[in-house]
């Protein structure tokens, strides 16, 4: 970031605060029952409590993250939290000097999980700078989360260019533009189509994906 430029992740990261503050702490997200409190209080542990960290990536240390978290949600208000989080990392964490990078991804992935947990949700249009972002990370996400599942997956998109094939098993390809791919490479609600046998994109789409 030079001088007082503001960072694709900084504004995909206020967009998100802004969504969470409309719908209030309350709301429903597609994180596995999280409100967007509980939420919030994931992303202020991520940034702030790097004792915590580790268990969101690593089961054996899920349950102190868990317990940290909701120690979090439950002290802080919500305006609090969301101050926190519209802060960005701190300058003691590494996620300070990698926020223009690590944090695109981050903050897109769990603005959509708040957008699309709505009734009546409809897709964005994104600017050019943060869908830009978003393809160029893509390959490297999907690669992590997609190496497991029951199939051979083409991510595809909709120019007709592959960016990317993982794992073994019959061939199936997913069709999309980067920003759905993303999503549905991280297991959640996204645009996409398939194209393969029918129980080959069924176990695909179904399985389990992540981190």
């Amino acid at each position: 970031m030079k001088g007082n430029q503001v960072t694709v992740a900084q504004r995909e990261r206020a967009a998100l605060v802004e969504t969470m503050r409309g719908l209030g702490p309350d709301a429903a997200t597609l994180c596995d029952g999280w409100t967007t409190r509980d939420l919030a209080a994931h992303l202020v542990i991520r940034e702030y409590r790097p004792d915590a960290a580790p268990g969101i990536l690593i089961p054996f240390f899920a349950g102190h993250t868990a317990k940290v978290q909701n120690d979090v949600a439950g002290r802080n208000d919500w305006d609090q939290l969301l101050d926190k989080v519209a802060s960005g990392p701190p300058l003691y964490s590494p996620l300070k000097l990698l926020d223009p990078v690590a944090n695109i991804g981050e903050m897109f992935i769990h603005h959509e999980d708040v957008r699309r947990a709505q009734p009546g949700w409809t897709p964005r249009e994104l600017e050019p700078a943060l869908a830009k972002s978003l393809r160029r990370s893509l390959p490297l996400m999907a690669r992590m989360t997609l190496g497991k599942v029951p199939g051979r997956v083409a991510l595809r998109i909709p120019e007709g260019k592959t960016v990317l094939i993982a794992g073994q098993g019959p061939a199936v390809t997913v069709t999309g533009t980067p920003q759905e791919l993303l999503l549905f490479s991280v297991g959640r609600k996204a645009d996409v189509e398939f194209d393969g046998d029918a129980a080959a994109v069924e176990a695909v789409r179904d399985a389990p994906k992540g981190l």
